[in-house]
């Protein structure tokens, strides 16, 4: 790839994109194939947040690749209890590992660590900031359901404080989509997002209700109001709960519509919407082994 590290959808052009959503096609086609791929190499896991798809897809993704992990371990039981800063921690894991995944609670954070680093770097999700991990695998998932040029696709829930929303809306600038963000009002695109993606030319609109715009969808994809990320909890009961699908809201849906979550989902998606051919949130959780064994593959060192 043409990056060292991978901090932001921001910095992936098409062409970085394409080579990654190739690359996990080929993987997911015939994965016996890079089984030995990377034998030997090591993935330092840095995560000071919670994860389980993030953490446990690059677990798999670098031992199906031929390589193993090592891993930092909880916050709790690491030198950052004795006051170590981020920069001396991810200098150290380097010495102990051939990349690093970070995820973090400071947004920015995957980019300041960057700079202190040799080997590849990338942003398991920074706070409030970027995923782009999980963007490339949603991504590779609307491509496999619904293709990536010409589509109508609709961001639901958490857009101020959703990582994955605003990771996904600036790599879909690259592809021709019209991109709708259905929010409550204080919940709506923050506004330094919202002037990039016009500066990019994308085309995008704001709604509050979901109605008006479902029938037009190709895709949904639905975020989870995160109550974590609220500095008044109240501000998170005024929300709660307040969007939310089920089977029959669907059925203003086209029959062809996709149906995304980041995961997890706590009430915003009903569960009888799991077995209809909308639901694609566990296909996608999935999909983040291939690709992330491609990202992996394409920084350290895969034969193109």
């Amino acid at each position: 790839m043409r990056h060292d590290h991978i901090t932001s959808a921001k910095q992936l052009s098409r062409e970085d994109i394409e080579a990654v959503l190739d690359r996990a096609s080929e993987i997911a086609a015939d994965p016996a194939a890079y089984a030995d791929r990377h034998e030997g190499a090591l993935l330092g896991l840095m995560f000071f947040e919670p994860s389980t798809r993030t953490k446990m897809s690059f677990s798999a993704a670098i031992k199906r690749l031929g390589g193993d992990i090592v891993d930092m371990g909880p916050v709790d039981s690491s030198s950052v209890q004795k006051g170590e800063s981020l920069a001396d921690t991810v200098r150290v894991v380097e010495g102990y590992a051939d990349a690093l995944v970070l995820r973090h609670p400071s947004e920015g954070s995957a980019q300041m660590a960057s700079e202190f680093v040799d080997v590849p770097l990338i942003n398991g999700g920074d706070g409030a900031g970027q995923h782009p991990t999980q963007t490339l695998l949603d991504l590779y998932t609307i491509r496999e359901n619904a293709g990536l040029d010409d589509l109508t696709i609709g961001i639901m829930g958490d857009l101020k404080y959703g990582r994955t929303v605003h990771s996904l809306a600036y790599a879909l600038t690259n592809f021709e989509t019209r991109q709708h963000f259905i929010s409550p009002e204080s919940l709506k695109l923050p506004r330094n997002v919202r002037y990039d993606l016009h500066e990019q030319g994308s085309s995008i609109k704001e709604h509050t209700e979901l109605a008006e715009i479902l029938p037009s969808l190709d895709v949904l994809y639905v975020t989870r109001i995160q109550k974590e990320r609220f500095p008044d909890e109240s501000e998170y009961r005024e929300v709660a709960g307040e969007y939310q699908i089920d089977a029959e809201t669907l059925e203003a849906a086209q029959d062809s519509l996709t149906v995304m979550h980041p995961l997890p989902r706590v009430d915003e998606i009903a569960h009888d919407i799991d077995e209809t051919e909308y639901a694609t949130y566990f296909e996608q959780a999935h999909n983040g082994v291939p690709v992330r064994m491609a990202l992996l593959d394409l920084l350290l060192g895969g034969e193109q």
